[in-house]
C-alpha cells in the first residue's frame, strides 16, 4: 500500500482538501502534498493524519501485513 496516495484517496472522499488538512496538521500546504508521494510515514504523523480524518490507517496497513486466511 502507497500509504500517502491512499491518503490522499480518503481526504478526497471525504470532500477535504490538501489545504483543510494542512491547518489540522499543522504545515504548510506543500507539505501534504509531499506527504501524499510517500510510501511510507512517521507513526505519529500518520497517527494525527487517521484521527483528524477519523479513518484508521493503522488497521489497513495491519490488515495488509497479516492477511485473514480462511480455513
Amino acid at each position: 500500500m502507497n500509504i500517502g496516495k491512499h491518503i490522499e484517496e480518503i481526504l478526497r472522499k471525504q470532500g477535504k482538501s490538501a489545504a483543510w488538512l494542512a491547518t489540522q496538521i499543522p504545515c504548510e500546504r506543500t507539505n501534504v502534498y509531499n506527504i501524499f508521494k510517500r510510501k511510507s510515514l512517521d507513526v505519529r504523523l500518520l497517527m494525527r493524519i487517521s484521527v483528524i480524518l477519523e479513518y484508521d490507517f493503522f488497521k489497513e496497513l495491519s490488515e495488509e501485513a497479516f492477511p485473514k486466511t480462511k480455513k
